[in-house]
Parts: C-alpha cells; structure tokens; sequence
C-alpha cells in the first residue's frame, strides 16, 4: 500500500441515546480505545471529535485526536474537517461506536480505491443471518450488481422477496474509504431526496452517479455497533466471551 492512508474515527460526546459513548467503559478501557488499538495495528489513525473529555481520553491511552466544530450534521462533515488540514490521499471512515472492527476490514475496504484509480468510494458488507436483523430497519441492507457495486441501500427490506428462493440479503458496514478530493466535494453536496427519505448518507454519492464498491467482508467478529446502553452491557458480555 504505497498511498497515504489515514484513517479518521468520528466521535461525537452528545449521542442521543448513549451520551458520552466514545468514552462509556468498556472492559475497562474507554470505548474509542477499543477503536483506535484495532485500527492502529496497521494504519495511522485520527479520532475527530467535538469535547476536550474525548481528547483527554484518547490522549491518556497515546493516540491521536483533533477538535473539530460542534455544529456539524454528520461524521462524514467531521472527518472532512479533519481530512482538508492532513496529507493523505485515502481517507477511512472508522465509525467510534465499532469496537470490533479489525485492521484487517480496513484493508479490504481500502483495496478497490488501491486497485481501481478511477473508483473514488468503497465499503463494506456481510450477509444477513436472521430475521430480526432482516426486518430491522437499524440494520441497513444494501443490494449489488454483478461486480460487487452499490444498487441502492436501504433500512427496508430489499431486495423483496416475490421469489424467495433466490433471496439473499446483505448488511451494510458502515465503514467507508474515500479518496480525498471526492470526500472534500461530496460534503458539499446537498442532501438528496432519497437521502432524506431513509436517512443514508451513501445514497447522495449514488444519486450523483458515483459508484460504491461494496466487499462482503472475510474477518467479521459478529458483534454489533453500540448506540443503547443495551448494546454497551451486549458488548461486554461479548469482550467476556469471546475475547478473555
């Protein structure tokens, strides 16, 4: 990998349902550490955040981070903040609420922009397992062509199974790889209709005919993201299990 890969981790203090997560106590470490060792392995990382609690934090355990404005909508606008002061030319989204995400699905998701110059964003997804997740709509499903590129994502139910026999269905990860220029200028898109209408950021890339590499990821943990004190106790109780 000879370009310059940074990768940038929102974490926002104000969490509507969990505030205070990136800092939330997890097996004893902050959350955002768990975050941040992962990713560190293999890549140089910057958390992106909005309170000096999270920067005391993050400092105290010897990573990176850098303060960005409050008011901004969404982590991508975050971590654009960030990524117009730093040298780089691939920019990853880490999400701060995925604890279990591995270096190694960095890697994966980095690869298309590394083997295709022309591709400007990727991603990450793996097949859906149950019904709960299914009929989910926090569980973001996303459905692809033949060459592994976004069709649409959605919180609904897609593909619809008239024939249920050929179904399968695929959840989004939220982690992204962008190249810079194209993140710089994505921001400062408006938000599109089909947007607004699910509440999927990605959507606005595939509305301006950009296309989104989708890898269905080979190193899942099976854990979830964490936005309810629900999903804290779950992770827990995972870290206990399977990682103790």
């Amino acid at each position: 990998m000879n370009q310059k890969i940074i990768c940038i981790i929102p974490a926002r203090y104000g969490s509507t349902r969990l505030p205070g997560k990136p800092i939330a106590d997890l097996c004893g470490k902050p959350l955002i550490q768990h975050v941040c060792e992962s990713v560190g392995k293999k890549f140089p990382y910057i958390v992106a955040t909005d309170d000096e609690r999270i920067i005391k934090a993050v400092q105290s355990f010897g990573g990176k981070a850098m303060m960005t404005k409050k008011e901004h909508p969404s982590g991508t606008d975050r971590i654009a903040e960030i990524a117009e002061k730093i040298d780089a030319e691939i920019i990853v989204n880490v999400q701060g609420d995925e604890p279990f995400i591995k270096a190694e699905q960095v890697e994966e998701a980095v690869q298309p922009l590394l083997d295709d110059s022309n591709l400007m964003m990727s991603t990450l997804c793996r097949k859906i397992k149950t019904q709960e997740d299914l009929q989910n709509p926090n569980v973001v499903k996303v459905v692809c062509d033949l060459n592994g590129y976004a069709l649409y994502f959605s919180r609904s139910i897609i593909p619809f199974p008239r024939n249920k026999q050929y179904a399968e269905y695929f959840e989004h990860i939220g982690l992204y790889t962008y190249r810079k220029e194209f993140l710089l200028k994505f921001v400062k898109w408006p938000p599109t209709k089909n947007e607004l209408t699910e509440s999927l950021e990605q959507l606005r890339a595939l509305d301006h005919g950009y296309k989104i590499k989708v890898i269905e990821t080979k190193h899942d943990s099976g854990a979830p993201c964490i936005d309810t004190l629900e999903d804290l106790e779950k992770a827990r109780e995972f870290i206990k299990k399977h990682l103790k």
